[in-house]
């Protein structure tokens, strides 16, 4: 604290600022503090966001999307006003730094903004009606939290309908708290689910050495290698075993960094179910009770439901 202040002291000598006290409110983004521990949310701009586009009164929507929908290019007929499509994409991105659950739609109508078509738009108004039923809902960050990353990495081959490409996800935890997540669509197309599922790792290691890094610099020492969990013993075998890479040969060079962390020990991949799997919530869209499930196991919290 006597760094911290002093810090105070140097900016208000040179700017005149003005402590505010602690954070409550950052553009776009609200604070809700306890003796339990903090949420992240952005119910302000959920709300916002509802009013600009007409659905503050609209029904809600258990989930953000169907769970047999796949969406295409040239999909139907175009949409009139592509200029609000993307706005409304760009919308939903911002809104994800709190809400992981619209992750993987949202990187779905990312893929569209070029030519966005009419069904696009009305699968981006179901998340805005699926937001309309908790907007307040947040990242819960306990008070009392072990200070160990544990990760969890997938991937979904060839599900996409035009291109045949992978979608790597993965989520990374720090103790209980979800601190990192992405969903995005593999740049090359995998000859084999164990080979996308290795690439996912790829990307997943490269996150968590970067994490590592950020907490020694924060003097946060990791004591023990990072748990990455994975549910393709394949991928598992690919990032132990050197010998194994008679199916692999085709792979980058820069896939491999999963086996010299895993020898270097920053991290220690173990096998999951595909039940327990919790990066496979960023794989596709989900009925409602698998839905809910997940989304009680990443630590979202809606502050505004009764206790």
């Amino acid at each position: 604290m006597s760094e911290i202040n002093m810090v105070k002291r140097h900016l208000d000598a040179l700017f005149c600022i003005k402590d505010l006290g602690p954070l409550h409110f950052f553009p776009g983004l609200e604070v809700a503090r306890s003796k339990k521990g903090l949420v992240l949310n952005q119910r302000k701009y959920v709300l916002e966001l509802l009013n600009d586009s007409g659905l503050l009164g609209a029904k809600s929507a258990s989930t953000p999307m169907e769970p047999t929908l796949r969406l295409r290019q040239n999909q139907g007929v175009p949409y009139t006003d592509p200029p609000s499509y993307r706005r409304l994409v760009g919308s939903l991105l911002y809104l994800t730094n709190t809400r992981p659950d619209i992750s993987f739609v949202v990187q779905q109508f990312s893929q569209f903004v070029a030519n966005p078509m009419k069904a696009h738009f009305n699968a981006a108004c179901r998340v805005l009606r699926y937001l309309k039923g908790s907007p307040a809902k947040g990242l819960f960050f306990p008070s009392d939290n072990k200070l160990q990353l544990s990760a969890f990495a997938d991937a979904d081959w060839a599900t996409c309908p035009d291109t045949r490409k992978s979608t790597t996800e993965f989520c990374v935890f720090l103790g209980s708290s979800l601190i990192s997540w992405k969903s995005k669509k593999q740049s090359t197309v995998s000859r084999s689910s164990a080979e996308a599922e290795y690439r996912a790792l790829a990307t997943l290691t490269c996150e968590v050495q970067w994490l590592t890094y950020l907490l020694s610099d924060l003097d946060v020492p990791t004591l023990h290698p990072s748990a990455v969990y994975c549910d393709n013993h394949a991928a598992i075998h690919l990032a132990r075993n050197p010998s194994f890479h008679e199916r692999s040969k085709h792979i980058e060079l820069d896939c491999h960094i999963t086996r010299e962390k895993v020898l270097s020990g920053l991290i220690h991949l173990l096998p999951i179910s595909t039940t327990h799997q919790l990066a496979d919530f960023f794989t596709k869209g989900l009925h409602p009770g698998v839905f809910h499930g997940f989304i009680s196991k990443l630590g979202l919290h809606d502050i505004c439901l009764p206790t």
